[in-house]
């Protein structure tokens, strides 16, 4: 139950983030303390917001039977492990401020965290360990 839980509000997040890149991604990165760059730019972000938007959706239908979507789990810990390493490295060498990172190294790690603590075992096979 509460990985379904852990899901849909990652689902969430991924959602909020999505649409957020596609309808007002400048507004969008100059709120988070962001260089806001050329407008042509935003076409390489909207192509970002759909992979936002799909996987936040498809964490709606990971929640659903997690057991059985253990893959995408771990696809999931592989983003936000990513996300954190590049928030790390980008903080350490001065381009990002701790203040526009840390919430978002924040959540990776909590999401990095409960996703590996709470995803389904693989499952046994029969007649093993006997």
């Amino acid at each position: 139950m509460r990985l379904n839980v852990l899901l849909r509000v990652i689902g969430v997040v991924q959602l909020v983030l999505g649409l957020l890149y596609l309808l007002v991604p400048m507004p969008f990165l100059a709120l988070m303390g962001s260089s806001v760059p050329q407008a042509d730019i935003a076409y390489p972000l909207g192509m970002l917001a759909a992979r936002f938007l799909a996987y936040g959706a498809g964490m709606f239908f990971i929640a659903r039977a997690p057991e059985q979507q253990r893959f995408w789990i771990n696809n999931m810990i592989m983003i936000q492990a990513l996300d954190l390493a590049v928030g790390l490295f980008y903080t350490a060498t001065g381009a990002v401020s701790l203040s526009s990172s840390g919430f978002p190294m924040f959540n990776a790690s909590l999401f990095i965290i409960l996703l590996t603590l709470w995803r389904p075992q693989p499952a046994t096979p029969a007649g093993a360990g006997v």
